[in-house]
């Protein structure tokens, strides 16, 4: 066959990356049928995650879950999910933000929809839903990341709410935005803003790239805060070798290394029995106990980041879609679309 060297790495990449897409596809599906008001957050995460890991046929690092199942509520806008011992039930009134992820050979698919009950909330869904579609319309090959949020911004904007007989402005949440996505690295360095005047302008989108198009609605200030208790943790990406003085902090870090390596874990996981992954630690030796200070050490130290939940004003409400895109030389490829969203 004539095709090149350059042409089947391409080919290889794609594949991995619609694979995880069909993935993300199936897994969404089955949450869709049991996300019901009554639900348990932490038994839905639960149960999601485990048919991500059958489907994907979890192998560590190789494939398995890209990052934990965010399941913020209302006011809360990203990177909430249960801590072990969080019996937080869905309700009718919630409008909660699934966000979830499939990784094959660490090429990460991150996509997310809202799931909300009450009718009232329509408005507010439709927005981000047409606000994601609009960049994802305007994304594509040298287009500037400040036209993209600009084009977000109008669409969202253009909405209201009416909720218990006040009326509300849909506003863009101006702190968050979308991203590119590296190998083994959810957050590789560009940022799509979702307003106006979002980033600096000389800032393109390029051939090759993978981004996930993300908006955030709010009908508060339109800007997060990070609060509460935190259960999302990431080793970073650039984390130098740091001489540890702690031995609970060596042993979490070498368990850290090999479950999850630069990929984004909870709280939850490290205290499953595998320990995150029973393909690298077994199904019942990988638990670790008694991690917290070893956790907040890695912390301090650099080597692990916090990712505490992202939070908007108490009582308001926040809805968020996404997608990932594979900016290929001919076409712009939305590959985690579905009949969904």
């Amino acid at each position: 066959s004539h095709i090149s060297a350059m042409e089947r790495l391409e080919e290889d990449l794609y594949s991995k990356v619609r694979l995880g897409s069909e993935i993300h596809r199936q897994v969404r599906s089955y949450a869709q049928s049991f996300i019901k008001p009554g639900i348990e957050l932490a038994d839905m995460c639960e149960r999601l995650e485990n048919k991500n890991r059958e489907l994907v046929v979890e192998h560590g690092l190789e494939r398995g879950i890209g990052f934990p199942t965010g399941c913020s509520l209302n006011h809360v806008a990203a990177h909430y999910t249960p801590n072990t011992g969080d019996k937080t039930v869905l309700k009718y009134d919630d409008v909660m933000k699934v966000d979830f992820g499939v990784q094959v050979d660490g090429r990460i698919i991150d996509s997310a929809w809202t799931v909300s009950f009450n009718p009232k909330y329509d408005p507010l869904l439709e927005a981000v839903r047409e606000a994601t579609d609009t960049g994802i319309r305007t994304a594509g090959i040298d287009v500037r990341l400040c036209d993209i949020g600009a084009d977000i911004q109008e669409v969202m904007e253009s909405y209201e709410v009416e909720l218990d007989g006040k009326t509300y402005p849909v506003k863009s949440i101006r702190n968050l935005n979308g991203h590119s996505i590296g190998q083994y690295q959810i957050h590789a360095g560009k940022s799509v803003p979702i307003v106006k005047n979002g980033c600096e302008e000389s800032i393109r989108m390029e051939e090759g790239e993978i981004f996930a198009i993300e908006t955030f609605a709010s009908t508060g200030r339109g800007y997060v805060i990070e609060d509460m208790e935190c259960s999302h943790y990431m080793k970073r990406f650039d984390a130098n070798f740091t001489p540890l003085r702690l031995q609970s902090s060596k042993k979490l870090l070498a368990h850290i290394n090999k479950t999850f390596g630069t990929l984004a874990f909870c709280r939850r996981w490290l205290d499953r029995p595998d320990g995150g992954s029973a393909t690298v630690n077994g199904l019942t030796n990988g638990g670790q106990e008694k991690y917290m200070g070893a956790l907040k050490n890695l912390c301090d130290v650099g080597i692990v980041q916090a990712y505490p939940p992202l939070c908007d004003v108490k009582g308001c409400y926040t809805a968020q879609y996404e997608h990932t895109i594979m900016l290929r030389p001919t076409c712009k490829e939305v590959v985690s679309r579905g009949d969904d969203y």
